[in-house]
């Protein structure tokens, strides 16, 4: 039985795995690192991944299921979730519990079961590489990834057959394997620009100790948002070129993101490129029209660089929380495909003062990281290991009277760890305390995320603030929240582990899990 790492990524995935005391990436037969994290769904129960999949997006992008990440632990009425529908050609919709669904031909799926048809598609390349059964994993998620998405990557493991070692922060993994067999004291910031998300990490590394000092990110801001400004510069200059008016066809942004992610990969080694999509338009006669225009980096940078400041701003925001500045960082750290970009590493180089650390594949290091931790938790030798000590990334609080939220666990907290603050009732003869538990910054409960909340009932009936009652917050080395509350008079407890908002039961994901796919 193995364990690997495994980087499910919003647009690419990738697994890792020591062997011999070497991390190997493991490759499909035709020699691919890489995965796209795309499942498109064809006749039956037909479900093709990675490669293949990415070639179907092109001719039937209603059955063919991208970024699918963003998705993972919504709620369908947040912002997030409008601004993907708006985005794609799947179907999007409500699940009987409030929570995100996918719609593909007359079938629902919640994103943890789509996520896990990419990790059963890792697991398969794991397996067939190494001659091994693979059975455990460690799973790398954003660091700004909230309990609910967590939880609900935990779930698309189940489903995959898997068991979830560790929910890694993607920064950390990727710090890790930068230190690896290094032995330097250094303060580290990690800048990690993926297909769907960014996050920045700041790290103190002590030889085989690695201590997370900030976290910030944004989970709205990865390669997928360049593609989409690019697109949408192409599809007014083909509007402009045509008279024709096509915002609403989703086949037509489809196809020209991508070719604006096709243009943008060409530009990281090319001054300039053409972009020419043959068929971008059919009318009901038949008529067909082309696209063709010529990019430059200058004229793409025009396009992205508030997405670039964006990540210079959460850079900065993480770095005034761990108490430093830009200059006192020792090395930078690259992950994720974008960073090959040059603009973004000259853009690094410039607000850090120091070219960015490129000696490990952006595209890999967060897997050989999380391969890394898979062998430090599965190791039956009592030789040194690594230590990670990672943060909470966003406030934890309960709902007070008025609305408004009190702090327990600040963010960019230690893990794992625990907190305890005693409250009052606010009412005579109080009956019970409804315990509402939220993850986010704001004063108000109403601009944070719900995690879950319980009622502590039967206690003594007394004129307000006669009754005081302990509330106390646990976050686990997963960053897996739970609660506990007690009244000091009679000494009766409620307590909630705050479960997985996937939407999805235990027979559910059981019958998921025993779903028979076929990737062709």
């Amino acid at each position: 039985m193995g364990a690997v790492g495994i980087d499910l990524g919003t647009s690419n995935s990738c697994v890792a795995m020591v062997r011999n005391g070497e991390v190997e990436v493991f490759a499909d037969p035709e020699g691919r690192r890489t995965q796209p994290s795309v499942v498109a769904f064809g006749y039956g129960k037909t479900v093709v991944v990675g490669h293949k999949a990415k070639k179907q997006l092109l001719y039937a992008p209603e059955n063919t299921v991208v970024s699918v990440k963003r998705l993972i632990g919504r709620r369908s009425g947040s912002a997030e979730v409008a601004r993907v529908k708006s985005q794609s050609a799947f179907g999007i919709t409500e699940g009987e519990n409030g929570d995100v669904r996918v719609r593909v031909q007359g079938r629902v799926y919640s994103p943890p079961e789509i996520s896990a048809h990419v990790l059963r598609h890792m697991k398969k390349i794991a397996e067939d590489a190494s001659g091994e059964v693979v059975d455990q994993a460690v799973i790398t998620v954003p660091a700004y990834f909230n309990d609910a998405q967590r939880q609900a990557t935990r779930d698309a493991a189940t489903i995959a057959g898997l068991t979830a070692l560790r929910i890694l922060n993607e920064p950390t993994a990727a710090a890790l394997a930068y230190g690896f067999k290094q032995g330097k004291r250094q303060h580290i910031a990690v800048y990690d620009l993926g297909g769907g998300t960014f996050d920045v990490s700041i790290l103190k590394i002590d030889d085989d100790f690695f201590e997370v000092v900030s976290t910030a990110g944004d989970t709205f801001l990865g390669g997928d948002d360049f593609d989409y400004a690019a697109a949408d510069h192409f599809l007014t200059l083909f509007q402009k070129q045509t008279g024709l008016v096509l915002e609403d066809s989703r086949s037509v942004r489809m196809k020209l993101r991508d070719a604006a992610e096709r243009a943008k990969v060409a530009l990281s080694s090319s001054v300039e490129v053409d972009v020419h999509v043959p068929s971008l338009h059919r009318n009901a006669d038949g008529k067909e029209w082309e696209f063709r225009t010529r990019v430059n980096r200058s004229l793409y940078a025009s396009w992205v660089m508030p997405l670039v400041q964006r990540t210079l701003e959460v850079c900065d925001e993480a770095l005034k929380n761990a108490g430093m500045t830009a200059r006192t960082v020792d090395h930078v750290l690259l992950v994720g495909g974008m960073t090959r970009y040059p603009m973004i590493r000259e853009a690094v180089e410039l607000h850090f003062g120091k070219a960015p650390n490129v000696s490990i594949n952006p595209d890999e290091v967060v897997a050989i990281g999380a391969a890394i931790q898979a062998n430090n938790l599965t190791r039956l030798d009592d030789g040194p290991s690594s230590v990670l000590l990672d943060v909470t990334p966003q406030s934890l609080s309960v709902r007070t009277v008025g609305g408004f939220c009190e702090v327990l666990i600040p963010r960019n907290t230690a893990i794992p760890t625990e907190a305890t603050k005693v409250f009052s009732t606010a009412w005579d003869q109080q009956a019970e305390v409804r315990v509402a538990v939220y993850q986010g910054e704001s004063r108000m409960a109403a601009d944070n995320e719900l995690l879950g909340e319980f009622v502590l009932d039967d206690i003594p009936l007394m004129p307000r603030g006669q009754v005081r009652v302990r509330i106390t917050f646990e976050i686990d080395t997963d960053g897996i929240v739970h609660v506990r509350a007690m009244d000091d008079k009679l000494g009766k407890e409620r307590s909630i582990k705050i479960e997985a908002k996937s939407g999805l039961s235990q027979e559910e994901i059981h019958q998921a899990a025993n779903f028979d796919d076929i990737d062709f």
